[in-house]
């Protein structure tokens, strides 16, 4: 029984030792979860300074309720992009804000964010509790800013009277910049700790980011007012927000529908497109333009050893490679499987064999790590074939056929190396 016991505490430390929240830097982990305490020891005291209304109850959970659905109809996609995510979930934090004890508005964030992490994508739990604090903290503060309006500036209610109905407005809008400015200073300050390269001012304040921060606000704002007319009118808010957001992400959308998930390359049709495009372009002006096809040398060996995670790692590893040796101008493109595919504008043969030499030799020369409990690093190398746009071969299927016989020579004469071969085709 002892026994027992001491191994169920043993495996209990393991798993706390191994919470990703012990990875980060001391600094950072010191941030985090003085921020976090901070809104557990204000959201306490907040509801100790709170008169409990039925009204005000029942109120949140309209607001709350339209929240929810708001949150459960949230595409994956807007997660798990690597930045900041605007998901317009404070869009409902601030209409309780302003219409409610500062109370609920600090605690708003737990419920939409735990759905979230339930429903919609799970992210590390330290972030979602972090995240939760430092929305419930700004719009805590909006709150109070809001109440520490004049009545005759603000008040409770947005009022009949012109005059008063936009000054109410603007100091609604007031609470918002609070709100909003102060949640995400909060967590830039998390993530540069986290990692001191990160540019956050790239993060926070490129087109995208702005067009989002700003459509976030006036939603807020609008739905505010509608629930300063009556609570009710923050159902017609769902749709709205649901449209709204469709229509920010249509850019994305329509990136992510162009790109291969595992590497960030362009997927196929779409490379085929733009090659198709900038070889027309390279007959039209007589310049010269080739194509590579790389493939990974005994790629089934690494997913066959360690599996088809490592095999997805060695994959963006590869990617990776290829994006940064590249020219700017060049276009890549992944094929399928361990197959990828270059188009070199501006290069003849040899340019494209100079090229393809210098990402084979830098390939071979990475050891990959697999992250996994070993610490176990891969080496691997890659085939290149290559065909140049000449007086014969006009089309892309001719140039890539051509690609394919020089990768398959190269394949046949050892592997790790780079051949050119000429293009047969219709004049």
């Amino acid at each position: 029984m002892q026994s027992s016991s001491t191994t169920r505490g043993s495996r209990v430390r393991i798993l706390l030792r191994e919470w990703a929240w012990w990875q980060l830097p001391g600094w950072a982990r010191t941030y985090i979860g003085a921020v976090v305490l901070a809104a557990v020891a204000l959201a306490g005291f907040a509801a100790s300074q709170t008169s409990w209304r039925t009204s005000d109850l029942l109120k949140y959970a309209l607001l709350l309720g339209c929240g929810m659905t708001s949150v459960a109809a949230t595409p994956r996609i807007a997660y798990g992009q690597g930045q900041m995510v605007r998901d317009f979930l404070t869009v409902w934090v601030l209409p309780i804000a302003v219409s409610l004890p500062p109370f609920y508005a600090m605690i708003t964030p737990m419920p939409l964010l735990i759905l979230t992490q339930w429903r919609i994508h799970r992210g590390l739990a330290y972030r979602r509790v972090f995240t939760a604090a430092a929305i419930g903290l700004g719009y805590g503060a909006a709150a109070l800013v809001f109440r520490a309006f004049p009545a005759s500036f603000a008040g409770g209610a947005i009022g009949t009277t012109g005059k008063h109905a936009l000054t109410w407005v603007i100091a609604v809008i007031a609470c918002e910049l609070v709100g909003g400015r102060g949640n995400h200073t909060l967590i830039q300050g998390a993530i540069k700790l986290s990692d001191p390269r990160v540019r956050v001012i790239r993060l926070d304040m490129n087109r995208e980011a702005l067009q989002n921060d700003v459509a976030e606000l006036d939603l807020a704002v609008l739905i505010t007012i509608a629930v300063g007319v009556s609570p009710y009118l923050a159902i017609i808010g769902v749709p709205t927000v649901l449209l709204a957001r469709r229509f920010l992400m249509h850019a994305q959308l329509l990136a992510k529908s162009r790109v291969d998930t595992k590497t960030g390359l362009l997927n196929a049709s779409t490379w085929e497109s733009e090659a198709e495009a900038e070889i027309a372009r390279a007959i039209r002006t007589r310049n010269p333009v080739s194509v590579a096809l790389v493939d990974i040398d005994h790629f089934k060996v690494v997913n066959d050893t360690y599996g088809h995670l490592a095999g997805d790692t060695v994959l963006r590893a590869v990617s990776d490679a290829i994006r940064e040796h590249l020219r700017s101008y060049d276009v890549a493109g992944r094929f399928g499987g361990e197959e990828f595919v270059l188009l070199l504008p501006q290069a003849d043969e040899a340019g494209a064999l100079t090229i393809a030499e210098r990402l084979r030799m830098q390939i071979a020369a990475m050891s990959i790590p697999l992250e996994d409990e070993h610490g176990t690093c891969v080496r691997l190398t890659v085939s290149v074939g290559i065909a140049a746009l000449d007086g014969t071969a006009r089309e892309l299927t001719d140039l890539l056929a051509a690609a394919d016989s020089a990768l398959y020579y190269a394949k046949e004469n050892g592997r790790n190396k780079s051949h050119a071969m000429a293009a047969v085709g219709l004049r």
